[in-house]
């Protein structure tokens, strides 16, 4: 499988670094990248071919990863309309419906959209995935196995539910980072230095979300068994449901999933 990278920001480099970590060869990659010092940290790190414009090598491919930003798209893909010949497009642009992308290619269909997050710049992401029909089972295993190279996947039955995807695992990291930023100066507060408060935080929101995800039970249950009838966590656990806590962030995550629908209105925009 070649594949071809249209773009070569973070997330491309986080994909391109999973899978030549993961044993895919390198020679096997290029990037399509204007920007000379990206294509030069690309080439010199991983050992792939990058240029600055596509050509008929790296249009070449199995698969084309779209990773340009979504305002750059239309543009992006216009010398690509009328060009594709049976290539499995992979969009990791936030936001970009299949229909848009489709219309933008001439009426291109085989194509997947991706939703991937941050943490995948360290291995540790996770990806929703949607397929247009006219991709079959094998496009659909190509398609995984590059997202897979920076964390889990799991694939969503109807497009519509890519903005929820999008306001809760795309934006999500966002959230945990201020529950940190909360956590850590509380830490403060109750008179810990920032190093300390700091470890204490991240490492405390880090086991739990290991413990969570290697338990066969629900967040729930874990969270009753912390908490002592009477006890400080009880009475912690009751201010936050004072402040409205729990109604907060399920609001919040509607407010995400509202604007990227709105954004999915207008990046479509001809």
């Amino acid at each position: 499988m070649n594949i071809t990278f249209l773009g070569g920001g973070n997330m491309a480099a986080a994909l391109i670094g999973g899978l030549v970590d993961q044993g895919f060869p390198a020679s096997a990659i290029q990037v399509v990248e204007l920007q000379a010092e990206n294509r030069d940290r690309l080439a010199a790190h991983w050992g792939v071919r990058a240029i600055e414009a596509l050509d008929e090598a790296a249009l070449g491919c199995d698969v084309l990863v779209l990773a340009v930003k979504p305002q750059q798209m239309k543009a992006a893909l216009a010398p690509l309309a009328g060009r594709l010949e049976g290539q499995l497009v992979v969009s990791i642009a936030a936001g970009l419906r299949l229909a848009d992308l489709s219309r933008w290619l001439g009426g291109y269909r085989r194509l997947v959209r991706c939703m991937p997050n941050t943490p995948a710049l360290i291995g540790a992401g996770i990806t929703g995935l949607f397929a247009a029909s006219e991709v079959d089972r094998a496009g659909r295993d190509a398609a995984e196995r590059v997202l897979a190279a920076v964390g889990s996947t799991v694939w969503i039955a109807d497009e519509a539910q890519m903005d929820a995807v999008t306001a809760i695992s795309g934006s999500g990291p966002a959230y945990v980072f201020h529950f940190i930023e909360a956590l850590q100066a509380a830490g403060r507060e109750v008179g810990f230095d920032d190093a300390t408060a700091r470890k204490l935080a991240i490492d405390t929101v880090l086991g739990a979300a290991r413990l969570a995800a290697q338990s066969p039970e629900p967040a729930s249950v874990l969270r009753e068994r912390v908490t002592s009838k009477g006890g400080t966590t009880e009475a912690a656990l009751n201010s936050l449901a004072a402040a409205g806590w729990h109604d907060a962030m399920v609001a919040a995550v509607r407010a995400a999933l509202v604007r990227g629908r709105e954004l999915g209105d207008q990046l479509g925009r001809d």
